[in-house]
């Protein structure tokens, strides 16, 4: 469904700041696929997903999405194909816009756009529906503006938003890492659910190995612009958190200095 071929991305090249994020990457993602990505700081992680939503372009290398060439479009034009929920739950939603109105604003992606009545009795009906999926009492606060909730609350919702038009692909950038750890394992079950309900081909970066284990088919691991474990099906069930430290010895050379891998 997704494959990425020698996939490159160098910031601020030829300068002593230069750094290589990504490095000949190739990467066959298949429909259905729920991969957990981790990896140490500036592994490359979130410039993966940055270049296949077209945040910036590649260096090098191709882009294909069902056979559609994405190498070279715009990100906004990417946008009806891809869902994407951020680390930072401030992002992803219009904080001065009622919670229906973001979620007419999900709804629409990728439509056009007429002059009609904005949100009709119908669509709300819907909206409601699935807002009592994520049993936070939020439809019944449909008017509410998003500002005002909690950054749990929040985060479901861009979860929700990003998953309401089903997408060819889902992108989790650490979506998590900024709630608290309560808040954070009832989202990352509301992502599993959702995941799991709609067969959402997604790819989900963490820095929370247990996650990584526990959720998704496939997990793959970078280091230094490149993919050096890929790991699926049984085998992955049967990792444990050791064996992904090994792995990393193993294949980079090197010992996992990840304050925050670590940890949690």
């Amino acid at each position: 469904m997704i494959q990425l071929t020698n996939v490159s991305k160098t910031f601020n090249a030829n300068t002593i700041n230069e750094k290589k994020a990504l490095v000949d990457l190739n990467l066959t993602i298949e429909t259905g696929d729920f991969i957990t990505v981790i990896g140490g700081n500036g592994a490359g992680k979130s410039t993966l997903l940055n270049l296949i939503a077209g945040v910036f372009p590649c260096d090098g290398g191709q882009i294909l999405l069902d056979d559609i060439d994405l190498t070279k479009q715009p990100e906004y034009r990417r946008a009806k194909l891809l869902g994407r929920v951020f680390q930072d739950p401030m992002m992803g939603t219009a904080a001065d816009m009622g919670i229906e109105e973001n979620l007419a604003m999900a709804y629409r992606r990728g439509k056009k756009r007429g002059l009609g009545w904005g949100i009709k009795k119908g669509e709300r009906a819907i909206y409601k529906e699935k807002l009592e999926t994520l049993e936070l009492g939020l439809e019944t606060r449909l008017s509410s503006k998003v500002g005002l909730l909690s950054g749990g609350q929040r985060q479901a919702l861009t979860l929700l938003m990003a998953t309401l038009q089903k997408p060819k692909l889902l992108l989790l950038d650490e979506h998590t890492a900024a709630l608290d750890p309560k808040t954070a394992r009832k989202v990352l079950e509301l992502t599993d659910e959702m995941v799991s309900r709609d067969s959402l081909t997604t790819l989900m970066v963490t820095h929370n190995m247990k996650d990584a284990i526990r959720l998704g088919n496939r997990l793959i691991m970078m280091h230094e612009g490149r993919i050096i474990f890929d790991i699926k099906g049984q085998e992955k069930k049967s990792l444990q958190v050791k064996d992904l430290l090994e792995k990393f010895e193993t294949v980079s050379g090197d010992t996992m200095d990840n304050d925050r891998m670590l940890l949690s």
